[in-house]
């Protein structure tokens, strides 16, 4: 690739064809393909000893010593200690073990750490906390520890974390079974014969060979060349090949598209260009996922709810009531295990687990499950061009064909045909034979006497055939503009040029190369003699297409309110055009915007603001793409990122969530948190539909979490402040159990997706939660006290208690105990269906799985109820005449629930809103950013809610986003000799056994 093409200089007057240069019209025409030949320079060799090879890191870039750039390649060979005949296979062995192998290195996560992970929060240490009190603490006024309610509170916090831990190893299962299956082969000599084998196995030193449509398996450097062209769009972005020719480097993870090669390996793995890239990927570690930050504020809630009711019970039962210790410490139990939502970071781990398996179905592959819950907010959708909105496929626009001579637009299309290749081809010829839709059509009717295929040089292609209709030979040929004008002089006139001077750059301000096509006859039967003069007969247009589900799968995006934005390292022109053909606009900006600001006068008062206005942005490079994303996050958007190419890694890694498009390269897949296996992007629009089911499924939980917890806390204070009530805090732990155990069916749940991005709106989820706590405890409280202060049962349905009472015995009357129990476990788990529903909850049905959940529940808290009389505990059974009363009493208290849901939306939950859209509409007015600043503390805090490891990681590899990918040619031709060099010294330290002989 020439600088020009690097540089990307956009603007609908490209370098191609500038209207002001006072040059030809034919200088102009060679000046537009100019960016898609090599900058010549001259070899050089390394000044050093090469017997000794002993180079130390600092005479890398020495150029003194060595040209990094211009190295050649037989000094290539002396570093690495090899030759053409390829190593042996012993030394192959050596070289794995001591470079490692081809791929990039995967982080193998220790499962007893996994398991462990699930246990490592806030939320769990107060459990593990009251577990310890249960155990340690509670030895007092002559009693043992209490072993129950340790043994309990263990085997609560196992059950969640093995269910965790089995549905995320689940999931990654699935992930590394699909990437065990993209494993590549290589052609490789060992001992003089050639061979394949996996490319993991591959070392620097080894020859490889490769031909159209092989992947090029590792960086090398090129010891044959036939013709060869390689499409580095992965790394580039460029939607065209590149040619390479012998010495030249062809990274790993490239593509064959035309011709043969041979080459020697100079680096693998985590080493070469795409490794290096993702090495990025992942290190810049100053942001905590999102979700992990809900958890944080909504453990925080508990907390802090919780930590204000034990205070309260400290005060009131020890100092007011001079509760004994061992009593005392008992009902703060009760708040410990009762408040705490234990199972809140399992039950959602459950919930995206389950949803990332529902979300293979539609092939999408989630490497990351928390980034479901990311992808159900996102706002902007940032998208790479090649391959991704398009098909990385050239095509000729059959609509812009321009004709000059008497040939139609069909014949045109014919005769370029015959002027290409039918097999072997390279893109442009496979793109102009495809265009007949009839392949065959390539050679029907006409006898192949000589063909002169495409080579830089000449940069034209051309055939000679005889007609079989008419015996007559003729001549076609077709390639860059600039060169075909010369080459004809037949009907070649001034208003002819003019007019193809305006076609080319009509062409240049829409992205769209040209490809001429000229034409003569031969008057004899000598396929090698003289025409009667080329005549140009038209112009082809190439372009890259959008793929056919990509259009709809926009109009999608934007209906559930996603805005797409394409960021492209093609040129604007290009940008502009695909964007047209997709409806996404062309209000497009060159990545140099990114660097320079909005143009002084323009409408935009600053570059966050050109970013959100902006369809789009061509001629970007991968910090580009990063900076873009992050300037998105900072306005308090969430961003996700689709891409193909190691280019793309460290956006995917930074964006909320990174999409790596079906065909991405091992550096994209690994740094992205969705992999799709099927071409296109429609599968996104599935994902985002399952995300905000999932999304759904998740606020439903939260809303019950935190209304459990409030009821608990607020509704067992209550008791033991106005009756002196304990509560045993055993039966709070099958409370516990037995919700845990039905809301896990949550991740099943039949919801609706929202139309608009789903958000965390806390202060809602935390208002609904109160006010359904309170009116829960409010039940509660009432059933006690009609209990304890008349004989209301007894007299309407002749129930008593123990020995024939009409009351209880007293406040902490073990069958008064057993009705508490009973009547707490019934409504907080029929809570569930108030707020799963938006309307009234019996509109919305549930999935059979919660439904049967709750059935088995509440059947096993009846009979326990009926039955159970546990010796450690304060508990007997009860009546059914008691059951039946509590079931009644229940039901009528939780009709009226819907209507308190009705009431709070029309109110607290209304002004909250109104309040939230008057400050953003504020936001927006005053050009304000929407960011959060937070301190350290806090960021460490919603760190540890991560269900992952991500903390010991974390500690392990505190490295900044330091170094940059970029994509200039010298850079890459230095680094590929950097890594030449760095690999010569590594086998200078560790010689091999044949480099003496």
């Amino acid at each position: 690739m020439s600088q020009s093409s690097v540089a990307k200089e956009p603007g609908p007057q490209g370098e191609e064809s500038p209207v002001d240069s006072p040059t030809s019209p034919d200088e102009k025409k060679k000046r537009e393909y100019k960016e898609f030949g090599h900058d010549e320079e001259k070899p050089t060799h390394a000044n050093v000893d090469m017997s000794l090879i002993e180079l130390k890191a600092e005479d890398l870039y020495d150029k003194e010593k060595v040209d990094l750039e211009t190295i050649v390649i037989d000094d290539v060979f002396k570093l690495l200690q090899c030759d053409e005949n390829g190593l042996d296979a012993e030394e192959a062995q050596r070289r794995i073990e001591l470079f490692g192998p081809n791929k990039l290195e995967q982080e193998e996560q220790n499962a007893f750490l996994q398991f462990l992970s699930f246990m490592w929060n806030p939320l769990s240490w107060v459990m593990e906390g009251a577990a310890l009190v249960a155990i340690v603490l509670s030895n007092g006024n002559g009693q043992p520890p209490d072993w129950e309610d340790f043994i309990g509170i263990v085997l609560l916090l196992f059950i969640n974390s093995a269910i965790g831990f089995y549905e995320e190893r689940n999931a990654g299962n699935a992930v590394k079974a699909l990437m065990d299956s993209l494993a590549p082969k290589a052609k490789v000599k060992r001992n003089g014969t050639w061979s394949e084998i996996e490319s993991a196995g591959l070392v620097p030193g080894d020859m490889i060979s490769f031909k159209i449509g092989d992947i090029v398996p590792a960086d090398c450097r090129l010891t044959e060349s036939i013709n060869v062209s390689i499409d580095q769009a992965a790394l580039t972005g460029e939607s065209l090949p590149q040619s390479k020719k012998l010495g030249d480097q062809c990274f790993s993870g490239s593509t064959c598209k035309q011709g043969e090669a041979e080459g020697v390996v100079i680096s693998t793995g985590a080493n070469t260009f795409f490794g290096r890239a993702a090495s990025l990927v992942g290190q810049d570690d100053d942001t905590t996922g999102h979700l992990q930050k809900i958890l944080a504020q909504i453990g925080s809630f508990c907390l802090v709810s919780i930590g204000i009711f034990v205070l309260a019970e400290i005060l009131v039962l020890y100092a007011g009531f001079r509760y004994s210790y061992r009593r005392g410490l008992n009902n703060i139990l009760v708040l410990l295990i009762g408040g705490i939502p234990i199972a809140m970071p399992t039950v959602l781990s459950v919930t995206l687990a389950v949803g990332a398996q529902q979300l293979a179905k539609h092939k999408a592959i989630v490497t990351r499950i928390t980034a479901i819950e990311e992808l159900a907010g996102v706002t902007i959708l940032c998208s790479d061009k090649t391959g991704t909105l398009t098909t990385n496929k050239l095509t000729i626009d059959k609509a812009t064909i321009r004709t000059y001579g008497p040939f139609s637009a069909d014949d045109v299309m014919l005769l370029a045909a015959y002027a290409s290749r039918t097999e072997n081809q390279d893109a442009i010829d496979s793109a102009v034979v495809q265009a007949l839709g009839d392949v065959t059509r390539a050679r029907a009717g006409v006898k192949l006497l000589d063909f002169k295929p495409f080579n830089p040089v000449d940069k034209r292609t051309e055939i000679t055939y005889r007609e079989e209709s008419s015996g007559k030979l003729k001549r076609v040929t077709k390639g860059m503009t600039g060169i075909i004008i010369e080459l004809c002089t037949r009907n070649k006139t001034e208003e002819l040029e003019n007019r193809l001077e305006a076609d080319v750059e009509e062409f240049a301000t829409r992205g769209l190369r040209a490809l001429a096509v000229a034409y003569e006859e031969l008057d004899g039967q000598d396929p090698e003699g003289e025409g009667n003069g080329f005549e140009l007969i038209g112009l082809l247009a190439i372009f890259d297409p959008p793929r056919e589900d990509t259009k709809q799968t926009i109009d999608d995006a934007l209906a559930l309110g996603v805005k797409v934005k394409m960021v492209t390292g093609d040129q604007l022109a290009i940008a502009k055009e695909t964007g047209r053909r997709l409806g996404l606009g062309d209000h497009m900006y060159p990545a140099k915007v990114l660097k320079d600001g909005p143009a002084p006068g323009s409408k935009h008062l600053s570059l966050d603001e050109m970013i959100l206005d902006a369809d789009g942005f061509a001629g970007v490079f991968p910090e580009h793409k990063y900076e873009i994303v992050k300037r998105l996050q900072g306005l308090g958007h969430l961003c996700a990122m689709t891409g193909d190419g190691a280019n793309d890694a460290p956006a995917l890694s930074r964006a909320n969530v990174g999409i790596a498009v079906e065909g991405a390269t091992d550096a994209a897949r690994g740094a992205a948190d969705i992999v799709l296996t099927e071409p296109g992007l429609s599968t996104i629009v599935h994902a985002i539909r399952g995300s905000r089911v999932i999304f759904q499924r998740m606020r439903n939980y939260s809303i019950y979490a935190c209304a459990v917890t409030i009821r608990i806390v607020v509704c067992f204070a209550i008791l033991a402040f106005a009756f002196k009530f304990d509560f045993p805090p055993f039966m709070v732990l099958i409370i516990a159990l037995l919700n845990d155990g039905t809301i896990m069916t949550l991740s099943v749940d039949r919801v609706l997706p929202s139309m608009t991005p789903d958000s965390w709106d806390l202060a809602e989820i935390f208002s609904f939660a109160v006010a359904y706590g309170i009116y829960l405890t409010a039940s509660t409280v009432a059933l006690v006290s009609i209990i304890m202060k008349t004989s209301f049962f007894y007299d309407k349905f002749g129930v008593t208690f123990q020995d024939g009472s009409k009351t209880p015995l007293g406040a902490n009357d073990y069958q008064l105990h057993m009705i508490v129990y009973l009547q707490v476990a019934i409504i907080s788990q029929a809570l569930i269906f108030v707020t799963r529903s938006h309307g009234f909850f019996f509109m919305e049905r549930p999935s059979a799985a919660l439904m049967g959940a709750f059935c088995i529940a509440q059947l096993v808290s009846s009979i326990i109820a009926a039955y159970a009389n546990f010796g450690f505990t304060q508990i007997q059974p009860i009546s059914g005449g008691w059951i039946g009363i509590v079931w009644v009493w229940n039901i009528v208290w939780f009709a009226p629930l819907d209507w308190i849901k009705f009431a709070m939306k029309a109110t607290v939950i209304k002004k909250l809103r109104q309040r939230r859209d008057a400050a953003q509409a504020e936001q927006v007015t005053a050009g304000i950013p929407i960011t959060r600043t937070q301190s350290r503390a806090a960021s460490i805090h919603e760190s540890l809610y991560s269900n992952r490891v991500s903390f010991i990681r974390r500690a392990a590899r505190k490295v900044g986003f330091g170094s940059k990918v970029t994509m200039k040619p010298e850079e890459l031709q230095r680094f590929s000799s950097i890594q030449a060099q760095r690999t010569g010294a590594t086998l200078a330290r560790n010689p091999s056994r044949t480099a003496a002989a």
